[in-house]
């Protein structure tokens, strides 16, 4: 069984934010998820390097498109490797290779007839990198982004997009293609009422991967942009890892970018016949008020900073758990000190500490093999089934639910049971249930909270690690004899 897992390519004008890093945690979680179910993942992820914006931001910094790229790509890289991401690949745009793909797709197409010269006229805003047509063209303002367009008329390639719009369309309509299912009728609506064939060069665009024309236009920095899926797993170049992983699995972006993905990339997919991703999920976006977390706002909450006050997993956690996946979110920094302190301080991290005291405490810091309570053994498992699900449905904050549901069900068990009264003479017994349900939750709570997931582990002492495990050892029993090792504070209460 294969899982391919995709970011979409962040665009390196500038320093990436707290909605760049949702998008990539997410994808992390679910490629970890399906590790741990036995598939065999390959996840991508990388920057998209081209085009006017680019080449514009560079000039205002005083140096070269080429320049800017290497720096703001590294940058992304080392926060990727800093949140602990687990990418098989992180490519590039100005790679050789992804280069030569699209310059091999682009003759293809244009041997095919599915790409045609004409010429555009039209608005074009050069920070989304898009042709839009304005409501006032006396004020032409780019709909997503409220800034003024420039008008262009020039030759250029198209893509015969509305050759596929009914092919397109039957596919939506019959498959689970697009996710939240809300945004379903949304693309279903925009192919409805017509789909004009899209510009793919640029004439007067230096930076970019010049067309396989007699004219050597630059090509379209999204049409560009958007073929990484492929390349990036041998479409072209390396037949035997691309049809092993080929069609993707889940692609996850954000809802900005639902056009070109949900529209605009199948629509190629079509024209190169080959195979649909299973699925494509855009996610919602992070807000404070009214307002898009966005550079170009001046509101970007930093990842760097909440990271070194909180911790990287506590960040992750966040993320994933505040919000349903699919919807807006409101951050706040009271919002996620109140989550961090009441789900993992006093839940999570209360539950592990007080339960390896009791360890310590009386039993000398070793439990013996005992019997598992099969209430709480069934219960545990009808969690994880729930839990399994929700993943498989990119539900995460659903899927965390019932992960919190295991960790206060066993903090109610070890209240009612009490280990610490004198009176109390099947202590083994219970701490050693309580510690098995513990395990079963650093199991649990790996794809989401790696390094904490571990951390649990060691001091429960268990000598292998929990992120080379399979989800099958929910349930298991302990060792026979399990020595705990010296406590640490999970998550230090934020006041």
């Amino acid at each position: 069984m294969k899982f391919y897992i995709t970011t979409p390519l962040y665009y390196i004008n500038a320093e990436p934010h707290i909605g760049h890093t949702y998008t990539t945690i997410a994808a992390d979680t679910l490629a970890r998820f399906y590790r741990m179910l036995g598939y065999d993942v390959f996840f991508l992820t990388g920057t998209d390097e081209h085009g006017q914006k680019i080449s514009e931001a560079a000039k205002k910094q005083g140096i070269t498109p080429e320049q800017l790229a290497d720096k703001n790509s590294k940058t992304y890289k080392n926060l990727w490797d800093d949140l602990n991401i687990s990418y098989t690949r992180f490519i590039r745009t100005s790679e050789e290779v992804h280069k030569e793909v699209v310059k091999k797709v682009f003759s293809r197409l244009l041997e095919k007839g599915d790409l045609y010269k004409g010429e555009y006229s039209g608005y074009y805003c050069v920070h989304c990198e898009s042709y839009f047509i304005p409501e006032d063209e006396n004020n032409p303002l780019c709909p997503d982004c409220k800034r003024m367009m420039s008008k262009i008329s020039e030759p250029s390639y198209f893509f015969r997009i509305s050759k596929y719009a009914g092919a397109l369309q039957k596919h939506i309509e019959n498959s689970n293609l697009i996710k939240p299912d809300f945004r379903k009728n949304e693309i279903l609506n925009l192919i409805k009422t017509g789909l004009r064939d899209i510009s793919t060069t640029r004439k007067n665009v230096e930076w970019g991967i010049p067309s396989p024309t007699p004219e050597k236009y630059t090509i379209y920095v999204w049409f560009d942009a958007l073929l990484n899926y492929l390349s990036g797993i041998g479409y072209l170049h390396n037949d035997e890892i691309f049809s092993r992983y080929w069609p993707a699995d889940v692609q996850l972006i954000g809802k900005d970018i639902i056009r070109f993905h949900d529209i605009i990339w199948p629509s190629i997919l079509l024209a190169l016949d080959l195979p649909i991703p299973d699925k494509i999920f855009a996610h919602g976006w992070w807000v404070i008020g009214q307002d898009k977390i966005s550079k170009s706002k001046g509101n970007v909450v930093s990842p760097q900073k909440l990271i070194g006050e909180y911790g990287l997993d506590a960040f992750r956690f966040f993320l994933l758990r505040e919000i349903p996946f699919g919807s807006d979110g409101e951050y706040s920094d009271k919002a996620f000190k109140k989550r961090y302190n009441s789900d993992l301080v006093n839940d999570l991290g209360n539950l592990v500490n007080r339960t390896v005291n009791l360890v310590e405490t009386k039993l000398s810091g070793t439990i013996k093999s005992a019997t598992s309570e099969s209430k709480l053994l069934q219960m545990t498992r009808n969690i994880y089934k729930t839990y399994e699900e929700k993943l498989r449905e990119i539900s995460f904050s659903e899927a965390l639910e019932e992960i919190w549901k295991l960790v206060s069900l066993l903090n109610r068990f070890l209240d009612e049971r009490a280990p610490w009264r004198e009176s109390c003479n099947n202590i083994n017994h219970i701490l050693y249930n309580v510690v098995c349900g513990i395990k079963d939750t650093a199991l649990l709570l790996a794809p989401f909270i790696p390094s904490t997931s571990v951390k649990i582990w060691k001091i429960l002492g268990m000598q292998d690690n929990p992120l080379e495990k399979r989800f099958t050892a929910v349930g298991e029993k302990l060792p026979d004899v399990l020595k705990t090792t010296k406590r640490e504070i999970l998550f230090p209460r934020k006041k």
